[in-house]
This record gives structure tokens, C-alpha cells and sequence, in this order.
């Protein structure tokens, strides 16, 4: 007879926060209603400032509206697909709404990708519209003919900037490659002359919460990116979790620090969407290096900090750390990797914040757990499942059985910020999703009191300065390599960034190559916070008796190497 396990009975919930509810009772409204909300309350409240430029909430309701008005006018329609391909600036969130409100599916996708990673993600989602920066126009123009795409929208830096840096910004921004030439093109558009042509009389567009809202893309361990279908539900119920969980913090009283890029879940819900939902003015950081952090923060004063580990880590290592006032900040989030005890210390001393560290992934919009922001942290764990939101350990073999408390096994999840599935991946939507279950491919165990304890990550992946990097992107990339054999990718300690990447290469027989050939055959063909920065000829890699690269053996060697 199977014993009983405990994760029925939910021992988390004896630690949640006072005030925070086991259940909630869900709005059924979706993100642009939020906005229009905030929009009608808090009218001349600051809802976007970058750079010194400041946009109200009730300026941006009217971008938004005059946006969809235009997209619409341009063809789309409820159900299309419409690209950003932007960092944090203020038409990334103006386009991002305007996309929702007409019922059209945002797909957010990385300014540091690759044409070939681009390539891939706007011809999977069926995009019909990109907006982007001019930056990346002459790239985006010549890729145009390899997608769907017809239309495409730019932006630049210097579109929304104060006085006197609108003025310079013109004779400094191509100097200092911020800004770039456009050459006229077919169906190519710039932003504010869009905007100021039409009027923000967008079309009614009815809703549903079961709708597709957004396709984000994530790495797999195959190295096929898959479109997560997140649904209008799955994005304002986890707005509305994350409010649960910090009821101390009031609406229209705050200012979020912006620095988490919106085109990755953990930023587009956390430090841009729940923003929103609470009327909080928002700081827009496109580089969100240590010194510019530093220098927002001092400057604009922000109060709620959502972050990872690499951002924490380089602001402590920065000298001017100890000239700045950090102490605005009332409250910090971390996620995407685990924060080490000593810089939690040392942060949370300049700052006199609290940090809580929680765990997502782009499956569950993102967050599933997240330690009491007013109870119980335990340093090394991710917390405790967040309202509605049910966990367990499974056995690695049987994902029927459960574990009991305390022995590791395969973190699983459920509750309504869970996606839909891939899109157009019914096979691996089938593997990932078993009855409603989320099989997060993370090994974690639970402790007596709810908490939970991620152990080992998923076996490949490696997280680079917050980065999701999946080795067999870069493998891919090493095979088209005419002189290699066999190449694998693993992840190696990296002091500021967390990890890096290092690969193992196997030559074709007679063939000689060096390190830095290998870098450079890489280089335009991946982001560059994925590409290797180190390099290891070997004869041969190991492997089990059914052919798999053992990656783990490799690893315990480079950490011995390393004396970790």
C-alpha cells in the first residue's frame, strides 16, 4: 500500500504572508483593461519615464489606443501574429497593448538574436507585422523576403527623450551607435508619424480569457524553439497572484524599476505588466548594465526592484555602489538563478530592501513560487507555490508516484498561469503537460514546511548573465562546421556572469583548427550571450553505451579543474 504524500495537504499555506489568500477570487479581465483602469484612476500619475522622459498614465492609454487604431487600419486582425523585436523603450509597452486591445498575439523576441534565430520564431508564429529599432531595420528589411512579414514598423532612442537630450541626440546618437540610418523601403513606417496619423479610436474587440494573447518563445532541449501559447487568463491571473503576494505594497504608490527586458516573461509580467496593473510608474532601463543601474537608481528612486542574480551581482561590484542612495528601494524580486547568501546580505545592507527569490519558467507566465515577502525566507530555496497554484515532487521514472518529504525528484506544477501547450507542438505540448501538470524538468525536493529546493536543473541548460542558453543551439551551429565531427556545449563557472559557455570539439580526421577559428565561425550565427567563450580539442567525447555525450562527466571535470 502506496503511503500517504504530503503534497496534498499544502503545508506551504501555514506560511503564507498575513493577508495573502490560499484562493483568490479572480477578475475576469484582461491586461488592457487593466490599463484603461489605471488610465481612468490615476490619470497624470507617471506610468513610464525613460531617459528623463516621462509618460502618464493617460498619455499612454491614448498611444495605446492609436497604435491599435493603426494596426488595425494596417489588416490585422484578432488572432494574427505581430512581432516586437525591441528592448525596454517606451513603444515596446505602447505596441505590446495595442497588439492585445484589437485581439492580435504579441510575439516578443530578442534584440540580440541571431537572423537565423529570428528567422525561425517570426516564420513559427506566422507574424504578419514586425515592430522594431532602427537599429535593426537594414537586417530586418533584407530578412523580410524569408518570412510573412509585409509590414514593418521602427522606432529609435531618440523618438522619446527630454530636453536638451532630444536635441543633442540627433548630432550624438549615430557617433555613439544608438541610432542609424533608415533607407526608404516598401511597407516600411516609422512610429510616431504612424501615431500621430491616426486617432486613438481602436476598434471594440471582445475577449476571451481562453484567447492566445502571446506566443513567447523558449529554448528546448531538442534546440527547437517552442511558441509557449499563453492565453489572456494565464497573464491576468498571474497579475493577480503577484498583487496577492505583496499586499503591502498599495496601488499608484510605487515606482518599478524597469530593468528586466520585457521581451523575457519574467520582466514582460513582473516589472511591466503588474506596473500597469497597479498604476505604478515604471523606469525603463534598455541596458540593464551595473553602471546604468546604479545611475537609475540613484536618480529615479525606485521602490520595487524586480531583478537576477547577474544584476545584483555587478551593481555590488561596481566601486560606485558606495556613492549611490540605493535606499529607495522597499522591495526586490529575484529569479532565473540562484542568489548567493553573501550577496543577498550585502544588497539587502545598502539597500535596507528585502529580497525574495522565486522560481518560474516561460511555461507558467512565469511564477510559480516565491518566498513570504513579510514571513519566513529560507536562503537556497525558491519558496512556497503562490495562491491556486499546486506543486509536488514526482519520481523521475514514474511520474505517478510521488516523493515523499525531503527526496528529490522532478518539480511539477499546476494552476491557471499555466500555458496552453506549444503552439503547433502537440507531441512535445503532450510530454510537457500530463493532466494538467506542467513537468518543469527541474530535479527540486520539499522541506516539512512547504518549501521548496531546486537541486539540479534541467540537465543541459545553462544560464548565462539571466539568460536561458540551450547547448544544442550552439551544437548545431559547431556541425555545420566543415572540419568538425562531434562538438558539445556545457556551461562552466563564470564569476560575474554565472555561467559561460564552453564547448568540446572533435575534428574530422586530418583536419587541424584552432580556438579562435571556432569563436569565429560562431559569431553571426548565434546571440552573443550564447556564444562560447572558451574552446577544448579532444579525441574523443565520453559517452554512455547508447551513444549520449555524458555532458555530466564533463562538467564534474571542469569544476575539479576549476577547485569548485
Amino acid at each position: 500500500m502506496t503511503p500517504p504524500t504530503p503534497y496534498a495537504d499544502k503545508p506551504w499555506l501555514s506560511n503564507y504572508e498575513s493577508g495573502v489568500p490560499a484562493q483568490i477570487d479572480y477578475e475576469d479581465v484582461c491586461l488592457p483593461v487593466f490599463l484603461d483602469r489605471s488610465a481612468e484612476e490615476f490619470p497624470e500619475t507617471m506610468a513610464l519615464l525613460f531617459q528623463g522622459y516621462r509618460v502618464n498614465y493617460r498619455q499612454l492609454k491614448e498611444m495605446v489606443d492609436r497604435f491599435a487604431a493603426c494596426l488595425h487600419a494596417m489588416g490585422i486582425r484578432q488572432g494574427d501574429s505581430v512581432a516586437i523585436l525591441l528592448p525596454n523603450v517606451i513603444p515596446c509597452v505602447v505596441a505590446y497593448y495595442g497588439i492585445l486591445k484589437i485581439g492580435a498575439r504579441a510575439v516578443m523576441n530578442n534584440p540580440l538574436y541571431s537572423d537565423r534565430e529570428l528567422e525561425h520564431q517570426f516564420n513559427d508564429s506566422g507574424a504578419k507585422l514586425l515592430v522594431t529599432l532602427d537599429l535593426l531595420v537594414k537586417r530586418m528589411v533584407a530578412l523580410r523576403p524569408q518570412t510573412q512579414i509585409k509590414t514593418i514598423i521602427y522606432t529609435s532612442i531618440g523618438d522619446y527623450l527630454p530636453f536638451p537630450k532630444n536635441l543633442l541626440f540627433p548630432l550624438v546618437g549615430k557617433k555613439k551607435g544608438l541610432a542609424a540610418d533608415v533607407a526608404p523601403a516598401a511597407d516600411l513606417y516609422q512610429w510616431k508619424a504612424l501615431l500621430a496619423k491616426y486617432p486613438p479610436q481602436p476598434p471594440v474587440v471582445e475577449l476571451a480569457m481562453d484567447d492566445i494573447a502571446m506566443l513567447q518563445y523558449t529554448g528546448g532541449t531538442t534546440g527547437v524553439s517552442k511558441g509557449v501559447m499563453l492565453t489572456h487568463g494565464n497573464l491576468s491571473r498571474q497579475i493577480q497572484h503577484i498583487r496577492a503576494w505583496f499586499p503591502k505594497f498599495a496601488r499608484g504608490e510605487e515606482i518599478m524599476l524597469g530593468a528586466l527586458p520585457f521581451f523575457h516573461v519574467f520582466g514582460l509580467s513582473v516589472a511591466m505588466n503588474f506596473a500597469i496593473y497597479m498604476g505604478w510608474g515604471d523606469i525603463l532601463v534598455p541596458k540593464p548594465q551595473p553602471e546604468p543601474l546604479l545611475e537609475t537608481i540613484g536618480k529615479f528612486r525606485p521602490t520595487f526592484a524586480p531583478l537576477v542574480p547577474t544584476m545584483y551581482i555587478g551593481m555590488l561590484s561596481q566601486p560606485q555602489i558606495n556613492q549611490t542612495d540605493l535606499t529607495s528601494i522597499k522591495g526586490c524580486f529575484s529569479g532565473s538563478a540562484p542568489l548567493p547568501i553573501e550577496v543577498i546580505r550585502d544588497f539587502e545592507g545598502k539597500t535596507g530592501a528585502v529580497i525574495v527569490e522565486g522560481f518560474g519558467m516561460t511555461e507558467s507566465s512565469p511564477v510559480t513560487h516565491i518566498n513570504p515577502f513579510g514571513g519566513q525566507r529560507k536562503v537556497g530555496s525558491i519558496g512556497i507555490p503562490i495562491p491556486d497554484t499546486e506543486a509536488r515532487i514526482v519520481d523521475l521514472n514514474d511520474p505517478a508516484k510521488e516523493m515523499p518529504i525531503g527526496e528529490t525528484g522532478e518539480l511539477v506544477v499546476r494552476g491557471p498561469q499555466v500555458m496552453q501547450g506549444y503552439w503547433q507542438r502537440e507531441d512535445a505540448t503532450a510530454e510537457t503537460l500530463v493532466n494538467g501538470w506542467l513537468h518543469t524538468g527541474d530535479i527540486a525536493m520539499m522541506d516539512e514546511e512547504g518549501y521548496f529546493f531546486i537541486v539540479d536543473r534541467k540537465k543541459d541548460m545553462i544560464i548565462s548573465g539571466g539568460y536561458n542558453v540551450y547547448p544544442r543551439d550552439i551544437e548545431e551551429v559547431l556541425f555545420e562546421h566543415p572540419k568538425i565531427a562531434e562538438a558539445t556545449a556545457i556551461g562552466v563557472p563564470h564569476p560575474k556572469r554565472g555561467e559561460q559557455v564552453k564547448v568540446f570539439v572533435v575534428l574530422k580526421p586530418d583536419e587541424t583548427a584552432t580556438p579562435e577559428e571556432i569563436l569565429e565561425f560562431c559569431k553571426d550565427k548565434l546571440a552573443a550571450y550564447k556564444l562560447p567563450t572558451e574552446v577544448e580539442f579532444m579525441g574523443e567525447l565520453p559517452k554512455t553505451n547508447v551513444g549520449k555525450v555524458l555532458k555530466k562527466d564533463l562538467r564534474a571535470e571542469e569544476l575539479a579543474k576549476r577547485g569548485q
